[in-house]
């Protein structure tokens, strides 16, 4: 984390990163009312955040079975490092593929995808297949659907 990471990162910083995860819609008004400061700060405090990379957007959250996408999987995915780049735009083009995740261990990508119902996944999974063994799980519940990104402190027994 640079410096100016970190200046942004102040107990103020923090409770306007709170605020605009819990409400991307808040305004800077209001924010304004809940940290203790003007409209003008808020929104260059906002800036400058933005600015770092601190916040790298702002979008809706869309319910994907109120789409037409009932079943949500999380796939595992081993490719060969020659096949990666061909892997990487197979799933650039496939709408289903929400996230793609390289991870380390015996897999290389953490897949999570939404279909329609159970043979458009084994459709998909069938596609996969070409690229190495795909190992999959249908999500059944969402205990935590969203949680928003916290600063602990080292002696935090959250850790």
């Amino acid at each position: 984390m640079n410096l100016e990471a970190e200046r942004l990162l102040d107990r103020i910083g923090l409770e306007i990163l709170s605020a605009l995860q819990e409400d991307g819609r808040i305004t800077f008004s209001e924010l304004g009312k809940r940290v203790g400061l003007s409209s003008p700060a808020i929104s260059e405090r906002v800036r400058r955040m933005e600015e770092a990379g601190i916040i790298k957007g702002y979008r809706a959250i869309v319910d994907p079975e109120k789409m037409g996408y009932p079943i949500t999987a999380a796939i595992r995915l081993s490719a060969s490092r020659e096949r990666q780049e061909e892997l990487l735009d197979f799933l650039r083009e496939r709408k289903e593929v929400l996230l793609c995740e390289r991870v380390t261990g015996a897999d290389s990508y953490l897949l999570k995808v939404i279909v329609t119902n159970v043979s458009h996944l084994e459709a998909l999974l069938d596609s996969l297949s070409k690229f190495g063994q795909p190992v999959t799980s249908i999500v059944l519940s969402v205990p935590i659907d969203y949680r928003p990104i916290q600063k602990w402190h080292s002696g935090d027994e959250r850790l």
